[in-house]
Order: C-alpha cells, then structure tokens, then sequence
C-alpha cells in the first residue's frame, strides 16, 4: 500500500512518526500551514515558521524516505489577531516557491469578518498564483461554515476542481459534493471522522475527489489512520486499486494541479535521505 498524505502536520511530530510513517507505506506528504498553539506576536514569526516549511522540514522527511511538500497561508484562527495580518502582504514571496502545491490552511475558525477578509484575500492570491486552496472547516457551526465558504468560493470565481474543502464529516459532505469541489476528511482517533466512518462514506458516494489525511496535529492524533483507513476499505471490500486511488492518486491528481509536486514523473517518490541541511543530519549511525 503506497499512501500519499494530503494533510499532516509534521513540524508536531517526532522522528519515530516518520519512521513509522515509511514503515506503513507513506511515500508523500502535504503539510499545511496552521496555528502552532501558542500564539505568534509578529510577522517575522511567520518567516521562521514558512522557511522551516520549505527548509527543515522537507529535508527532515527525506531523511526518512518521505517526499515533504507544504502549503502556506495566514490560519483562520491567527487572521483575527492584528499583530498577524501583515502576513498577508507577505504570502506572494512564498506562493512562488517549488514544493508549495497550494494556499492554505484557509477558511473559518469562528466566523468572524476578519476571518473572512482574509479568507477572500488567499482565495484571490490562490488564484493569482494558479494555486489550488486548502479549505478549514470550523470546529463550532460546521454546516454554516461549510456554506459560507461555498458562498466566497463562488463570488471569487475560484474553479471548484481547485478547492479543498476540509475536516468533512456526513453533515457537510453533500454540500461541497453537489459543488464539485474536493473532499477532504480528517481521520482521528476520538474525534471529527474514524476509518469505519470514513468507510461508509466512500461507499455511499463513491472514491472521486475524496481525499484522506490523518491531520496528525499537537493534539491526540495518530499519523497512521491513513494507513488504517485503507485497511477498513480492503476490510470492506474494496480492491487494491480502490485504496491506491484514494491514498495516492487522488493527492496526486489534486495538488498536481500546482504544477509543483517533488514527484518522479511516474509519480513516485524520489529522495536523497543522505544529503544534509546546513551540514547536519538527524540520521545517527550507519545506514544503508
């Protein structure tokens, strides 16, 4: 099983996560721009956090075997502290980077109309850079989020087949469907979607524009539900092919429409886990 994860949140996890991600047959990743949980006081914050992006983290993941591709944004929650919205201004010097395959995390947090002011900017600078856009959800009035952000979507002229929308569950998923944007769900071990949920979705509606990630955040999460999330459809029924297209196909056909994928182009992964980063590598010992 070849899995590429569309949404995790690598800069939370620990070099043993990556080692059990390859383990499992995680090949690539996509990690999203988000709220680190404690709050930024500036700007320049962001400059460190969006280079560890671009820098750090993607030689950490190849150091593994992983080919680390991120997305960049102002989050939802952070657009409604003043000191953070300078970022916005910030934005085109990164969205102009390779391995940058889409705007995000973008979208609500508690509805506010600087959230939204912000969402609308990122959603034009998507298309400005001809970029695919990474949705949130909100964890509080979901369906009314969920249909404000169809709404924005719309009036900006953003093509459906380019948005992500996010953190679905069975009361959303119908919205985004009928349309015609991307799918995708967050897999958790006690909260939002399970595999068996999950499951039960795809068989309703079908594999096409669902994408399925594990978030894998500072919270309590685990970056190996992708993993038993295709081992729930196999459990079901479904066929091998069913589940390559879910957990690599689909992230492929979706973020390859930046342009940017650190793909082979057969689609395969290629990584050099020898090089180092500014002279240091995080491997200890020798290693074939």
């Amino acid at each position: 099983m070849r899995i590429f994860d569309p949404h995790i949140h690598m800069t939370s996890r620990t070099t043993d996560d990556y080692e059990a991600m390859h383990a499992a047959g995680v090949r690539a990743i996509v990690e999203p721009a988000f709220w680190l949980g404690q709050p930024r006081t500036s700007v320049d914050s962001f400059v460190d956090y969006f280079d560890g992006l671009l820098g750090w983290e993607r030689f950490r993941a190849a150091q593994f075997g992983i080919v680390h591709h991120c997305t960049i944004a102002l989050n939802p929650k952070e657009a409604n502290d003043p000191r953070c919205v300078g970022v916005l201004d910030l934005l085109p010097r990164y969205l102009a980077k390779d391995g940058v395959v889409a705007v995000g995390e973008v979208g609500f947090d508690s509805m506010t109309e600087a959230e939204e002011t912000a969402f609308v900017r990122q959603l034009e600078l998507a298309g400005e850079h001809g970029l695919p856009a990474m949705v949130h959800t909100p964890h509080r009035d979901k369906l009314a989020g969920t249909k404000r952000t169809l709404e924005l979507m719309a009036q900006v002229g953003l093509p459906a087949g380019h948005m992500l929308v996010d953190h679905l569950n069975e009361v959303t998923v119908d919205l985004v469907d009928d349309a015609g944007a991307w799918m995708g769900f967050s897999i958790y071990p006690d909260t939002k979607m399970d595999p068996h949920r999950m499951v039960a979705i795809l068989e309703r509606r079908g594999l096409d524009r669902v994408l399925v990630n594990s978030a894998a955040d500072w919270g309590r999460s685990d970056p190996l539900l992708t993993l038993r999330t295709g081992e729930a459809m196999l459990a079901a029924g479904f066929s091998d092919d069913d589940v390559d297209r879910v957990l690599w196909r689909n992230p492929v056909e979706f973020y390859g429409q930046s342009g940017r994928l650190l793909l082979d182009d057969d689609g395969t992964a290629v990584v050099q886990p020898t090089d180092t980063f500014e002279g240091n590598s995080i491997l200890r010992g020798e290693r074939a």
